[in-house]
């Protein structure tokens, strides 16, 4: 269903054969954003699928489109023709500073892979951040130079993915992605990723966010990566075959440093299940499986099936020390309801999509069945994205949600916006919430999140009603943000602290148990 159109002004800017990665861009529509009369602002490669992203949302005019996929499109949504005006200075600004910063008139700046590695020696990887419909072509020349690939990009047709990888496959070398957000590669974090310590856990999976928790959670317990491979999710699916996530596998069961190896997807296609445990199984270490949302199956001996993001992170540390893992434990009570009887339902707005999966198998668990805009059983699918309907559980960074705004792990307004629809809502009793630091995330997500967090508590008790905040941090002190600092604001605003996404979501269904 499209989208209704806004009575805002709507302006439009191409950038003729200009290439900017995408999180270069949600910076720049981060910027924009902070002017109040600036109602959406978002800056896209002119790809087929951006393009029809922007159509549904309303932000498409003639102009655009008839952009070739290698031009840069700007869309403004503004108060006033002079408000746009002054946005298209402020993106033109930060587009010269970002090219000055990128090298030097005398210095001629590498188009390809065959001019960059002379220069750069004994580089082994390449990271790839292009429109959907060229990175493909660019990982296969990466390929066929010898590099593995970090392949960023998203919108990459899946026969090129196979493609891709399959050629890889035959010359050893790995592709991690498309739509890989994080990785750690000997230390070296890619794309979204956290400060962690170095150490003898390594981790293969298929999920961003899930891949920042279980390495922030190791290290939290005391222990460190060796290595953190993301796949990509569709590396999972039948048509792909898991060949990321099996040589990954290898890798580590091969790697001198990693002791103990942890897998986190969701539940894999069943053939490629079948083949990852198969191939755990012959790893010769200790192997921690977490597919979430799945059913427990067979496995050999030295393969651990466990259900969360926690209790994976925390067998992987069992094991490397050779002690039993130990349950999460929380206190239920630490937070009295107080809620009024009409007050039964939690909403739950993640930025990070893994987390929104986990609270919905969480909250399954526990009895709970919740509504979702990715829900685990399709039947269960939110009618609705603007009005939550009792147990909602929302991925904010979804697409749904991020046409014409950054994605929320940068840009806090969207989920500004909902936490004062949600806290309105007579039925809401507890509001979810997850914080996200490390590189490339928001410089300061919980102080851009606390005075909206106040101000529903303040409305709220206007009304007689009180609605709890509960919250957790993935990320550690090392980070830019500071995981103490981060927390600190949280319970100065009054939210109950989960220490890691497991024990927030519980802690959660307890309050409304």
């Amino acid at each position: 269903m499209r989208r209704r159109r806004s009575n805002v002004p709507i302006s439009t800017r191409l950038k003729p054969n200009l290439y900017k990665d995408s999180v270069a861009l949600m910076r720049i529509a981060e910027k924009l954003l902070a002017d109040p009369h600036v109602t959406r602002a978002t800056l896209v490669m002119a790809t087929p699928a951006n393009k029809e992203i922007l159509e549904e949302a309303g932000l498409l005019n003639g102009e655009a489109a008839k952009a070739n996929p290698s031009d840069l499109i700007i869309v403004v949504e503004a108060a006033s023709e002079a408000v746009a005006t002054a946005a298209f200075a402020k993106v033109d600004e930060s587009l010269s500073t970002a090219a000055v910063k990128s090298g030097s008139a005398k210095e001629i700046v590498p188009k390809t892979f065959a001019m960059a590695l002379p220069r750069l020696g004994t580089a082994n990887i390449a990271q790839i951040s292009a429109p959907g419909s060229y990175a493909g072509a660019e990982a296969l020349k990466a390929v066929k130079t010898g590099l593995n690939v970090f392949l960023f990009s998203d919108n990459v047709p899946l026969t090129q993915e196979i493609t891709v990888k399959q050629a890889a496959r035959a010359k050893g070398l790995l592709v991690m992605g498309p739509d890989c957000g994080t990785a750690i590669i000997g230390g070296v974090p890619l794309g979204f990723a956290n400060v962690v310590n170095r150490g003898r856990i390594g981790f293969v999976a298929a999920s961003g966010t899930g891949l920042q928790e279980v390495t922030v959670q190791t290290h939290l317990l005391g222990e460190g990566i060796s290595h953190a491979i993301g796949t990509g999710g569709r590396d999972v699916k039948a048509e792909v075959g898991g060949i990321t996530m099996l040589m990954a596998l290898d890798l580590l069961a091969a790697d001198p440093g990693t002791e103990v190896i942890g897998i986190v997807s969701k539940p894999p296609a069943p053939a490629v299940m079948n083949a990852v445990i198969e191939r755990a199984g012959r790893a010769g270490k200790p192997v921690v499986v977490c597919f979430l949302g799945g059913e427990r199956i067979s496995t050999p001996a030295n393969v651990h099936q466990t259900g969360n993001l926690f209790d994976c992170a925390d067998a992987c540390v069992a094991l490397a020390q050779k002690r039993k893992p130990v349950a999460a434990q929380f206190d239920s009570h630490q937070h009295e309801k107080g809620q009024s009887r009409t007050q039964k339902y939690i909403r739950g707005l993640f930025s990070g999509g893994t987390f929104c999966t986990e609270a919905q198998v969480a909250l399954r668990d526990a009895g709970v069945a919740a509504f979702s805009n990715v829900p685990l059983d399709k039947s269960r699918a939110v009618a609705d994205l603007r009005r939550s309907q009792e147990h909602t559980m929302l991925d904010l960074g979804d697409d749904d949600f991020t046409v014409g705004r950054p994605h929320p792990m940068i840009d806090p307004s969207t989920r500004v916006a909902r936490i004062a629809q949600e806290a309105a809502d007579p039925e809401t009793a507890v509001i979810l919430i997850d914080i996200v630091l490390g590189y490339a995330s928001h410089t300061d997500p919980a102080g851009a999140l606390v005075p909206a967090i106040r101000k529903a508590q303040v409305d709220a008790q206007a009304q007689g009603r009180r609605v709890v905040f509960v919250a957790f941090v993935c990320g550690t002190e090392q980070d830019p943000q500071v995981r103490s600092s981060q927390e600190a604001k949280l319970l100065e605003a009054g939210c109950v602290l989960g220490r890691s996404s497991t024990e927030a979501v519980r802690m959660a269904a307890a309050l409304v148990a």
